[in-house]
């Protein structure tokens, strides 16, 4: 009896009545407060229209990834405004004119990119790795393209996916190339001086400064295919 009446003093929720005989311990009932629901959180969703085309804008029309090369937004003095675009079909390379009506309401194409290592080609094919997976992504002949001239073992470059599948890749703006064969610069030669036309060690021909000779680094813009400088 002495235990229970120990155990129930040292309870805070213990009030003591008091007889001639003990002390009777009574529990008053804890008031529970219930949890204040928080407020439900909705993802935001941001509308993509013709307005918002830019050069660059992925766009999807007809089930089909779309990249867009040029835009004009036009406001005739009769009529209803709308936006004159140039896009370039991802997957078939064409090269189509659209005009979609202002304010309308575009899908954007769902595509990203990744990080990959141009390793080697394969026949007709291209090989580029995930680094950090060891998996192998290929390109064919057709979907490299022009972009053949710049591509090196070892580059690395960015694919854009859609779909799960490579749709393009992305040359880095900037590359190191070797010159291969050059004719000869003359003693006094400066880069005012004019330039010569250059074969680099990918096949690619620009056209360089006077003093550039075989066998040297140089930069080049794969945007514009221009000389940059000696690396």
């Amino acid at each position: 009896m002495a235990r229970t009446t120990a155990a129930a003093l040292s309870s805070p929720y213990c009030i003591l009545h008091r007889s001639s005989f003990s002390y009777k311990p009574s529990f008053l009932p804890m008031r529970i407060f219930p949890k204040t629901p928080s407020p439900p959180t909705f993802p935001r969703i941001y509308a993509f229209s013709s307005n918002d085309i830019k050069v660059g804008s992925n766009i999807e029309v007809d089930g089909a990834p779309w990249r867009v090369l040029e835009f004009l937004h036009v406001k005739p003095g009769k009529g209803a405004a709308f936006v004159r675009t140039k896009m370039r079909n991802y997957v078939t390379g064409n090269t189509v004119e659209k005009t979609f009506r202002a304010g309308s309401t575009i899908e954007e194409a769902n595509v990203f990119k990744e990080a990959k290592q141009f390793t080697y080609k394969d026949g007709a094919q291209f090989v580029f790795m995930d680094l950090s997976t060891f998996e192998e992504y290929r390109l064919g002949e057709a979907d490299v393209g022009d972009k053949t001239k710049w591509l090196k073992e070892g580059m690395d470059c960015n694919l854009l996916f859609w779909n799960g599948k490579v749709i393009d890749f992305e040359l880095p703006v900037t590359v190191q190339l070797s010159v291969v064969d050059v004719d000869p610069g003359l003693k006094g030669d400066t880069a005012q001086g004019g330039t010569k036309p250059a074969t680099l060690d990918t096949g690619a021909v620009v056209n360089v400064p006077l003093f550039v000779n075989i066998g040297e680094e140089i930069l080049v813009d794969t945007r514009t295919g221009q000389y940059m400088s000696r690396a």
